[in-house]
């Protein structure tokens, strides 16, 4: 099995979130022989008492005895001001301007590898781990060997400072294999079930969280052709290519309504029946802001590999560069619900070149 940590000893901070992925990466570590220190960033208490588990007592009680199964320090950091700045904001003020973010892929650059490491690194740390399903070759991240658990996706946004300093001991294990590891080490996450929800909040929905604190404002479902369907709750509720949820039947066997347009000046969710050539579903062409890489600069048209959101295959495309942090995106083939405020992945390959923003989709 190949190595998936420095052989140099070195004191990393190892980001314990209570799962078995972060503990087995922190064993991994140990195991190594490195100076290991545990933490878990304590970013949301749910105090607006939003509905769902939001386990952070169980969570740090899991990631504590973990620590001490592997006579390892730990601690837990205060992140909840700067998650609520950083995080929060960022996603609240997304779906209010129509558009969908992702908090997962900004707690990655602003918290564990942002915030974080500027603590890590003011106490004394060369390194940050996590249990991220990522490899790392030299400077570059590579996908995950487990293609059903790659998680390079939501690394997309890092910058090359971060990425020097950040280590993925699990990356080159399948998901039973970490379990069988978790077993051998003893660990009282072993067989605890992976978690489903926002980055650090817990098993939250995201319609729950977002009704929290965005204001519902109603308004109609209509069909392309501006017949109304029904009514919606706000729109911030839905997103493109959303196919439940919506509440409008299809009179059509195994053919259901999806949802293809959001139109904040009239406050209209639009809706289509699903087909190979649904207008404003299918897409070819974007462009992007805020382009980051993790390496080297996207500084010139080239081929690469964009995928456009988690748990989707990345498409061939042509990356052109416009400046100012933009691009245009062109796939070979025509992609489904490209959506403004995703996040897009760049590869070569297997190798992360880094991310955007999907400003606006040019459809056919």
């Amino acid at each position: 099995m190949t190595p998936a940590v420095e052989s140099r000893r070195m004191k990393i901070l190892a980001a314990m979130s209570g799962g078995v992925d972060s503990s087995v990466a922190a064993a991994l570590l140990v195991r190594a022989g490195h100076d290991v220190h545990g933490v878990y960033m304590k970013n949301w208490i749910n105090e607006e008492n939003i509905i769902g588990h939001c386990p952070w007592e169980e969570d740090i009680v899991d990631a504590e005895a973990v620590a001490r199964q592997l006579g390892i320090p730990f601690r837990v950091v205060n992140l909840m001001t700067e998650y609520r700045e950083k995080v929060v904001k960022y996603l609240l003020e997304g779906y209010q301007a129509g558009i969908t973010p992702n908090p997962d892929v900004m707690c990655n650059r602003e918290m564990k590898f942002g915030v974080l490491w500027d603590w890590a690194r003011d106490n004394g740390f060369e390194a940050i781990a996590t249990g991220h399903y990522a490899r790392k070759d030299g400077g570059h991240i590579l996908r995950g060997l487990d293609p059903n658990k790659d998680q390079t996706y939501f690394l997309a946004m890092m910058r090359p400072g971060q990425v020097r300093i950040a280590q993925f001991p699990i990356g080159h294990l399948l998901k039973p294999q970490l379990r069988d590891l978790a077993r051998e080490f003893g660990l009282k996450t072993a067989e605890k079930k992976d978690s489903q929800g926002i980055c650090f909040i817990g098993q939250v929905k995201m319609e729950d969280f977002l009704r929290t604190f965005v204001s519902d404002k109603s308004g109609p479902i209509v069909n392309l052709e501006g017949k109304v369907l029904g009514e919606h709750r706000g729109l911030h509720l839905y997103t493109l290519g959303q196919r439940k949820g919506h509440g409008v039947a299809s009179p059509l066997h195994k053919q259901a309504y999806v949802v293809v347009a959001k139109r904040p000046e009239t406050n209209e969710l639009v809706v289509a029946i699903e087909n190979p050539d649904t207008p404003l579903l299918w897409a070819r062409k974007a462009v992007l802001h805020s382009v980051s890489t993790t390496g080297e600069p996207l500084d010139v048209a080239r081929k690469l590999q964009a995928q456009p959101r988690y748990r989707c295959p990345a498409g061939d495309a042509v990356f052109l560069p416009l400046g100012d942090g933009r691009a245009e995106l062109e796939y070979v083939e025509a992609q489904r619900a490209l959506t403004p405020g995703q996040i897009c992945a760049l590869y070569d390959g297997e190798r992360l070149l880094g991310g955007a923003v999907f400003e606006s989709i040019q459809h056919e």
